[in-house]
């Protein structure tokens, strides 16, 4: 449906609204709802219509002038980029608070992403079992890893800290890392390195918030 060259080229701001993208869509079309406009779709995401415009022609012809795009193909479309067939087990470092909310929670939503190993670097939890998780030490990683064949990584490690365990999630043979320390790290060119802060997006929803509902006043004044 979405060819590979098409994947290649699509930027990296785009590639992290897609979620967005399809969570407002399964919402319309659980309401019914069977195609939007741009504009339609921007009010609702509260992306911009021309960012919405640009970011769909990154993989292809999804709409057409003066109709709109079709909600339900869209949704097979972001389906398709967004949704693997193929199990990802995903090993979890640092088993604080957030790291067993996280691992408690274990993408529910979508059966292919598995929490299937925690780590931690206290000896005080190694080797218990919490929350159905054996917590294994930091010195196992790399084994582990060999053993589950897992390419992906959560990382929970606090900022001051954050870079030495990435260091050992890389040494582990883990090409992709979902980081939620803000602080930028230095990996290797295979590795790719998304950031979470948590501080940083609430910031920005607020802003978003804010805007449209003055928007929204000034358009009803």
């Amino acid at each position: 449906m979405v060819d590979e060259l098409h994947l290649k080229n699509v930027p990296k701001a785009t590639a992290k609204r897609l979620p967005l993208y399809l969570r407002y869509l399964n919402m319309l079309q659980d309401s019914g709802v069977t195609r939007i406009k741009s504009k339609e779709f921007s009010e609702l995401t509260q992306v911009p219509s021309a960012t919405i415009r640009r970011d769909f022609s990154h993989l292809g012809e999804l709409g057409r002038s003066g109709y709109g795009y079709d909600v339900a193909y869209l949704i097979e479309v972001f389906n398709e980029i967004l949704n693997t067939d193929e199990e990802k087990r995903i090993v979890l470092v640092g088993f604080g608070n957030l790291g067993k909310a996280l691992a408690k929670n274990n993408f529910r939503r979508n059966n292919n992403l598995n929490i299937t190993a925690v780590f931690d670097s206290d000896p005080a939890v190694y080797g218990q079992k919490i929350d159905g998780h054996y917590v294994h030490p930091m010195s196992e990683l790399k084994q582990v890893v060999a053993d589950l064949g897992s390419t992906v990584a959560i990382s929970t490690v606090p900022s001051q800290y954050s870079q030495s365990a990435v260091d050992q999630i890389v040494d582990a043979g883990i090409t992709a890392i979902l980081n939620f320390a803000p602080d930028r790290v230095d990996v290797p060119n295979n590795v790719h390195v998304q950031y979470i802060d948590l501080t940083t997006e609430l910031q920005t929803l607020i802003f978003f918030d804010e805007n449209y509902q003055k928007k929204l006043a000034e358009r009803l004044s």
